[in-house]
């Protein structure tokens, strides 16, 4: 179980100074963050190490991560914005 200050801090990482970013990320931590698996979680919290023109690129839907498993979370978060 995610502590209270381990959301905190993986919300705070989803403020990346790209309003662009920002209007995906963090939207998606707050709303369906919760409900992943562990093993989800831990793909998105990997997902915060990518660069910000990465991940940009990837929310236009201009690319695919190279990894499968970034991947699947990218599709995921995708999926959630357009529900959204």
């Amino acid at each position: 179980m995610l502590s209270e200050n381990e959301f905190k801090r993986i919300r705070w990482a989803c403020r990346r100074g790209m309003l662009e970013l920002d209007l995906v990320m963090v939207p998606y931590v707050e709303g369906r963050f919760r409900d992943l698996d562990a093993e989800n979680q831990q793909r998105f919290v990997s997902l915060l190490e990518c660069e910000d023109t990465e991940l940009f690129q990837w929310f236009l839907g201009k690319g695919q991560p190279d990894d499968p498993e970034l991947a699947l979370i990218v599709n995921d978060i995708l999926a959630f914005t357009k529900k959204a």
